[in-house]
């Protein structure tokens, strides 16, 4: 299927190795919304955007050729053809001649017959000819960024950075006032049941005092489905001073439109984050559990 498959090649003036190191730093070229190794030989790793949902196995890894397979995919700009990727292969074969190195990228699978054909090939052509060769020549790409593929919303308060970090970290007075464990230091771990059956289970992986918060969502079973969409995403709070006030900015890393709980817990996130956590930050009551 190869021949009539999505090719592109580069040539950069780097080391083979260099650009072996490139290629397997995904997020510095192709998408921040990565969860999972990019770099091991027999790894998974999967990108979530508003659009595509894929995961991608690395089935060979040299220093001249780099394969992904594609295990999963979800492309919700085609509703005829959700799963056109499926079964595809991202193939890097890499070559040095004279100081300069070659890369031949080819999406096998990828042919025109395939509804996304145009919409992909144009985006694959702009990752590896713009992206990926920049990431390589100057250590700077162009990557589909976070927000691009999660739901964000934001507030500004005329409060201090620490007073908003101190809020957050608050959970009990603006989300759920029956977690148990601890949710004010990092690598601290806690859950929320509902008639003794786990809802949520979360990781504080980053704390940076007056900055930003990150929880890694490690267990999640909602009520009245097997699906477990938020397992694996996360939940980051960025905290900046502006002009003598205080922007607080809430990402859910992962939580995308093809998500059967998108629109609830779009609409449940937009009520705790900029309803309740406002009012506790800037009224000192917040209002947990309502939403």
């Amino acid at each position: 299927m190869e021949k009539n498959s999505f090719k592109t090649n580069i040539a950069v003036d780097k080391s083979l190795n260099e650009v072996f190191m490139s290629i397997n730093n995904v997020r510095g070229w192709w998408s921040k919304n990565l969860i999972g190794k990019t770099d091991d030989l027999n790894a998974t790793f999967t990108h979530r955007d508003r659009y595509l949902n894929v995961t991608f196995k690395i089935a060979e890894l040299s220093k001249q050729k780099i394969v992904w397979e594609i295990v999963s995919s979800y492309n919700n700009m085609f509703a005829d053809n959700l799963h056109e990727w499926e079964n595809t292969t991202i193939i890097f074969k890499i070559t040095e001649t004279e100081g300069t190195t070659h890369i031949d990228f080819t999406h096998d699978g990828l042919t025109p017959h395939f509804e996304c054909y145009n919409v992909c090939s144009k985006a694959w052509d702009f990752f590896v000819n713009n992206s990926l060769k920049g990431f390589i020549e100057t250590g700077k790409g162009d990557p589909i960024s976070g927000n691009y593929a999660s739901f964000t919303t934001s507030f500004t308060v005329n409060k201090t950075a620490e007073e908003v970090y101190e809020a957050v970290n608050n959970v009990r007075d603006w989300w759920l006032e029956d977690i148990q464990g601890s949710t004010g230091k990092l690598n601290g771990e806690f859950k929320f049941f509902v008639d003794g059956k786990l809802q949520f289970h979360f990781r504080i992986i980053e704390m940076l005092p007056f900055e930003r918060v990150v929880w890694l969502v490690v267990d999640q079973n909602f009520a009245n489905t097997e699906k477990q969409e938020w397992k694996g995403t996360t939940l980051l709070f960025e905290i900046s001073e502006q002009g003598g006030q205080t922007q607080l900015r809430f990402t859910h890393q992962g939580l995308v439109p093809p998500f059967d709980c998108y629109k609830t817990c779009q609409n449940a996130w937009q009520n705790y984050i900029n309803i309740s956590l406002h009012n506790l930050i800037v009224e000192g009551k917040g209002q947990p559990n309502q939403w």
